[in-house]
């Protein structure tokens, strides 16, 4: 979330005449985030987030907005889209497609303990099972093959040593990453900051905003190496076990998925440490941009490399008892 379309007071105030939400208090931007310009909006009966869509395409946007309405139906706690008086989730401002949605309440944790571990985990168990009688999906647009293209575009700026690392982590990929694993709708962006807590429980799940249809597996490992990573990169073994414990719960994984586990943890890893390598080096104009850094990824690639096939799992009947 961040901001790369500027807004006036008055231009929103007169775009909020189409909505029964009352008048424009306050209207703030927000710097998190990395593809979108949100802001957090206040009127006379609540409070809203705004998204203006910078990148999706607006044939697009519809699926997003639905996708977040068929899970609020469904009980999962993701921002639910508010229709103007022309019952219209999907609107224009500032010439770009835009929305609205609730404010959830919460706060994301920096340092989750245990039981909030295990709560994403079945949070995220419950959203794939949900996902499943959405009726119009559409494919994970940062896949493999966006992973490729987009290191074409990247590789002139980087180093040698990264520049061979990424070469060589995509043809491990395009080699090794089965495509027989169970495949449903992912949020494919589960960071901690994209999850909020009322004490141990999940209050929110936000920004749905790179969702389709990809392995389950891939949307596990995403979360998995960021809510369970360590300062030096590796994965705390008590963490997987609660989040992977709790997913397993829910959604049962199979023998192929524990095969395929250290593979994917890399695909998810080499996603995000190129995107953030393209935001580092061909940067989009904007305010209150929130410019990751890529080392921190490279990190973490190096270190799934490194544990080979010895990736934490979950805990065996041993361990449990």
């Amino acid at each position: 979330m961040s901001v790369f379309t500027q807004l006036t007071t008055a231009q929103v105030a007169a775009w909020l005449d189409a909505y029964a939400l009352g008048s424009l208090e306050t209207l703030t931007g927000i710097a998190e985030g990395v593809q979108n310009s949100n802001f957090f909006l206040s009127t006379s009966t609540g409070d809203y987030v705004l998204t203006i869509f910078e990148e999706v395409a607006p044939d697009q946007a519809p699926f997003y907005i639905q996708l977040m309405a068929h899970l609020t139906a469904h009980a999962i706690p993701c921002p639910a889209p508010v229709a103007n008086r022309r019952n219209e989730y999907l609107t224009w401002l500032g010439g770009k497609p835009a929305v609205i949605v609730s404010r959830l309440a919460g706060r994301s944790e920096r340092a989750p303990n245990l039981a909030q571990c295990a709560a994403v985990g079945g949070m995220l168990a419950a959203l794939h099972l949900a996902a499943r009688s959405f009726p119009a999906p559409q494919r994970h647009h940062r896949d493999t093959d966006w992973c490729a293209r987009v290191a074409k575009e990247i590789a002139p700026c980087l180093a040698a040593d990264d520049a061979r690392l990424l070469g060589d982590e995509l043809r491990h990929q395009q080699a090794a990453r089965p495509d027989e694993l169970p495949h449903g709708l992912i949020h494919a962006d589960l960071f901690r900051d994209n999850v909020l807590f009322l004490g141990d429980r999940v209050s929110g799940v936000l920004d749905f905003y790179f969702a389709g249809v990809d392995a389950l597996l891939f949307d596990l490992a995403v979360t998995v190496n960021d809510w369970c990573v360590t300062a030096k990169a590796t994965l705390d073994g008590q963490r997987c076990a609660a989040l992977l414990g709790a997913y397993d719960a829910r959604r049962p994984l199979l023998p192929a998925e524990q095969a395929a586990w250290p593979t994917l943890l890399r695909a998810a890893a080499l996603r995000f440490w190129i995107s953030r390598l393209y935001d580092h080096h061909l940067p989009r104009p904007g305010d209150l941009i929130a410019r990751r850094d890529p080392d921190a990824y490279r990190g973490i690639l190096q270190a799934r490399i490194a544990s080979g096939d010895k990736a934490p799992w979950l805990a065996s009947p041993a361990q449990g008892d």
